[in-house]
């Protein structure tokens, strides 16, 4: 039997869909359970930009702990003080904005968040 063509491509393009759906399903369980992990509050924004800030936030952090820490010479306390600042900027919009930066950048990127970004001091509130 032959499936034409028009088949073929709606069946390849469903298939498609659905692994991308089952890969960001499973991207956004891992970044919230990064989260709840290492103690950073939800984020704030829309209902599209939250679960995408979160991602990038899990994505930025971890690049960032990778090329400051394991192979850079950040020390463990250094690094505690960019996660708490980290835990400042609660605008899933500022993280999304940041996906593309350099993770060297990040402490500087942090210090550079506005008021708008952190709307709380306290990140442990």
């Amino acid at each position: 039997m032959q499936i034409s063509t028009d088949c073929w491509r709606a069946d390849a393009n469903e298939r498609t869909e659905q692994d991308k759906a089952d890969w960001l399903k499973a991207r956004q369980e891992e970044s919230d359970a990064w989260a709840v992990k290492f103690r950073m509050p939800p984020l704030e924004g829309t209902e599209r930009s939250v679960p995408w800030g979160v991602r990038c936030r899990h994505q930025i952090m971890d690049a960032a702990h990778t090329a400051l820490v394991v192979e850079g010479g950040t020390s463990v306390a250094e690094w505690e003080e960019i996660e708490d600042s980290a835990r400042t900027v609660t605008r899933a919009g500022w993280w999304i904005d940041q996906r593309f930066s350099q993770p060297e950048d990040l402490a500087e990127l942090l210090q550079a968040a506005t008021g708008a970004d952190r709307p709380t001091e306290n990140p442990h509130f």
